[in-house]
């Protein structure tokens, strides 16, 4: 099953009114566990960014001037989310912008029945909340220390982990690099190397009387029985 975590920056809160996308962030998820692929893009708005969104993101007019336009990266785009589910956290403001930019060239606006809305998710299991971004990731754990501003790549980073911790789901290798924008890694192999060895180990389940019910029972399947195999040449079996 693949899944795209998708985060986007804007110049401000509504499409309606003007603003536009300056940035899109895509983490790939096969069966909840990133891949690794990615699309990370800034966008040439065509217009300034105003003192109010910067503060928040950071991204200013002067870094996105010789950035491309939505159109040249749109097909790249619509290619990497190909028709997959979408997980975005309160997707109906990104979907807002992502649909202006879309249909404006023509292209297919994204339906909301192929959305997973992380927000949404947040408040079923946490009615009480808060539930942005930040507030999840201290309630589960996970290091956004240096998510100084908002950033597309690295909210969606932390976001694929806010996800699978939202549906109870965590994977042992769902580890997000650090050195790509911000996660830390959260691995399950991570904290057990961090603990080490067990002091005492644990108990052999096993027991002799097991092991030659076993054999006794391998010995009815007859001299070609796959089972032979595995015993040791000492084996009377």
């Amino acid at each position: 099953m693949r899944e795209i975590v998708l985060d986007t920056e804007t110049t401000g809160l509504d499409p309606r009114k003007g603003d536009r996308l300056i940035e899109i962030g895509c983490i790939e998820l096969v069966n909840r566990i990133p891949t690794g692929r990615e699309f990370h893009r800034f966008i040439n708005p065509e217009r300034s960014v105003p003192a109010e969104a910067e503060a928040v993101h950071g991204i200013s007019t002067a870094f996105l001037h010789d950035k491309p336009l939505f159109n040249e990266v749109a097909q790249e785009f619509v290619d990497f989310i190909a028709g997959d589910t979408l997980v975005i956290h309160n997707a109906v403001f990104d979907v807002g912008f992502l649909n202006m930019e879309l249909e404006r060239l023509k292209y297919q606006a994204i339906s909301m029945s192929r959305v997973v809305d992380t927000l949404q998710l947040a408040r079923r299991r946490h009615p009480a909340g808060p539930n942005s971004l930040d507030a999840l990731c201290k309630r589960y754990g996970i290091d956004n220390s240096k998510r100084i501003k908002h950033g597309a790549l690295m909210d969606s980073l932390l976001l694929a982990q806010v996800y699978v911790e939202l549906l109870g789901e965590r994977q042992a290798s769902l580890g997000l690099q650090a050195e790509r924008g911000g996660a830390v890694d959260r691995t399950l192999a991570g904290s057990v190397a961090a603990r080490g060895p067990r002091p005492v180990p644990l108990p052999v389940r096993v027991t002799d009387e097991l092991i030659a019910a076993h054999r006794a029972f391998v010995e009815t399947l007859g001299p070609k029985a796959i089972w032979k195999r595995y015993f040791a040449p000492e084996d009377p079996a």
